[in-house]
């Protein structure tokens, strides 16, 4: 036993050294552990906030009934949309009008002809005739773009105007 204490005694320093590099190594590891929680709380009272004693699972648990209450409403959404926009295809949607003189003796342009038409391309022509003794409004129907009546010039033009194009005027 006494050649080992002094086999022992002899490499002492080198021992003391080597501990002590454990050592700091060990308190290093210590500080970076210590680092890593702190960052890990923080990630926790971030994900945990606005709740009182409840444990991850609960929270997480919370949060899924959320994202499927929020799916839920998502997807009613959604359904009212489609319905929205089948509904807006029978709108007016397409617009044309013009105005015109319709007899020679009268000064300015008051007649008028006005196309009103859904995405079908179904509505009517509203014209108003303007005359110095009288005027007149009528309308026609129009059916996927065709009219049963006969469409006057103007007529004939607001209705391929509206056609072509969306919200003119």
């Amino acid at each position: 036993m006494n050649v080992i204490l002094e086999n022992l005694s002899a490499f002492q320093p080198y021992i003391i050294a080597a501990m002590g590099i454990i050592i700091l190594i060990l308190f290093i590891m210590i500080f970076v552990a210590f680092k890593s929680i702190s960052k890990m709380e923080k990630k926790i009272r971030k994900l945990t906030r606005g709740v009182d004693n409840k444990n991850i699972e609960q929270v997480i648990e919370t949060y899924f009934d959320k994202i499927d209450v929020s799916k839920e409403k998502v997807d009613t959404l959604e359904e009212n949309y489609k319905v929205l926009n089948e509904q807006l295809k029978n709108c007016v949607q397409k617009t044309a009008i013009k105005r015109y003189k319709a007899f020679e003796n009268v000064g300015s342009d008051l007649s008028f002809s006005i196309a009103l038409l859904n995405e079908y391309n179904s509505g009517m022509i509203i014209t108003g005739i303007y005359g110095r003794e009288d005027s007149v409004v009528y309308a026609k129907p129009i059916d996927r773009g065709i009219s049963r009546y006969d469409l006057s010039e103007e007529e004939d033009e607001v209705l391929n105007s509206a056609i072509g194009n969306k919200q003119s005027s």
